[in-house]
């Protein structure tokens, strides 16, 4: 239905219940990576240099949680490469949220993943078994705060 937007936490709840606990993170930080490129994206779409460089900032945070996640576990990347192999439908799943839709629903719906990003870093900081582990989690989720509050003042003070 146009105009409704999509409930992340179901969509993507759905694919992170496929994946071993243990693995759950290094599938998040998949997920930030592919946020980080439609933040690039969209900096390429908006005329005003700040907005550009605010957006690219919070592109860079994507990145800086998904490096910070992949840090925590020496096969990271071969990890990664298993679960991209086992849920090959990820990206599209990914991309589908967002297509089609304007730029203000994207950035909405961004800012809800940003706020569900950050609850869900919070709960595996509570189930952490390292100290190190519980604080990238918990400073993973201060980062996803940091884009979801900018998100959320660009929007409120209209594109």
């Amino acid at each position: 239905m146009a105009g409704e937007l999509p409930n992340v936490a179901t969509i993507l709840g759905a694919v992170v219940q496929r994946v071993p606990v243990a693995e759950r993170p290094l599938l998040i930080a998949l997920a930030e990576r592919m946020a980080a490129e439609r933040y690039r994206g969209w900096a390429e779409q908006v005329a005003d240099r700040d907005r550009q460089s605010d957006l690219v900032a919070c592109a860079d945070r994507e990145e800086e949680i998904a490096r910070q996640v992949e840090a925590l576990y020496p096969d990271a990347a071969s990890v990664q490469q298993g679960l991209l192999a086992a849920n090959p439908d990820l990206p599209e799943i990914n991309r589908a949220i967002f297509a089609g839709r304007p730029l203000a629903e994207q950035l909405t719906i961004q800012a809800g993943a940003e706020r569900l990003g950050a609850a869900t870093w919070r709960s595996f900081a509570d189930h952490a078994e390292r100290e190190k582990m519980r604080q990238v989690f918990l400073d993973c989720a201060r980062l996803e705060q940091e884009s979801a509050s900018y998100l959320e003042t660009l929007l409120a003070g209209g594109l």
